[in-house]
């Protein structure tokens, strides 16, 4: 389910469950609504809200790590492209053909991971550039260095080639973390029932009502981040293509 349906399913059960509470609170005996009977209900609110916080901020806090070292590699990807491209160019006439297998691949790595249609599926599979990149490989493998500036060009760009390859298959290693369907139910319930509690004990007025509301969104936004940031290349919050965009308008330069 999308992150977006996801979150709008999360507040309305939880706006719904504290506005039922709030006029479920008339049925009640007053006697249950004594001064000793708050107290409880807000030790019990209290202890609640405390797990929800700690729970929410920690898997925020997961979810942008793993969107922080996605970009990493994403912005190290287009780094090792451009620096293997200059590499390339000083070595001389004889790596132009490897140049162009290189421009090949970078196009191909760009459009699968930030595909120009919105509708395409994104792919973090180390593939779709195989060809391209193990015909540069064989080229690069097959230079004849003349001197020994050459040679360590040569040298230089094979390493390179190598920390490409370890670049992109870290990308797809790491991929993306959904969130666990059990992990959210629970996170859910909790919810559920701190917000019946603010419910019970709340004054039955308009502004209550937008307080509440204005609540159960931004924990829900909460777990729309936690979902997005999960996914840093499929949601609305994904790794920029600059990086990438940019390294391949400077290849051939």
């Amino acid at each position: 389910m999308p992150p977006a349906a996801v979150s709008l399913v999360v507040a309305t059960c939880v706006f719904g469950v504290s506005v039922v509470a709030m006029y479920a609170a008339r049925a009640l005996p007053d006697s249950h609504f004594s001064a000793d009977a708050r107290d409880v209900i807000k030790l019990g609110m209290a202890l609640i809200a405390t797990l929800v916080a700690l729970v929410l901020g920690l898997m925020i806090a997961t979810a942008k790590g793993t969107y922080d070292s996605q970009n990493a590699v994403a912005r190290k990807l287009s780094a090792d492209v451009l620096l293997l491209d200059r590499t390339l160019a000083e070595y001389g006439p004889e790596a132009h053909h490897p140049r162009d297998l290189l421009r090949q691949g970078a196009e191909l790595m760009l459009q699968r991971l930030w595909p120009e249609d919105g509708s395409a599926p994104v792919s973090l599979a180390p593939g779709e550039a195989r060809v391209p990149m193990d015909r540069f490989l064989r080229e690069v493998t097959s230079l004849s260095p003349r001197d020994g500036t050459q040679e360590f060009l040569k040298a230089q760009a094979l390493r390179v080639t190598s920390d490409l390859a370890q670049a992109r298959f870290d990308l797809y290693v790491q991929g993306s973390s959904e969130l666990p369907s059990l992990f959210l139910a629970i996170v859910v319930i909790w919810l559920m029932i701190l917000f019946a509690g603010y419910g019970l004990i709340a004054a039955r007025n308009p502004t209550v009502l937008v307080i509440l509301l204005a609540a159960t969104l931004s924990v829900s936004g909460a777990v729309f981040l936690i979902q997005e940031l999960a996914a840093p290349f499929g949601g609305v919050i994904r790794v920029s293509s600059a990086s990438m965009r940019d390294a391949i308008a400077q290849l051939g330069g």
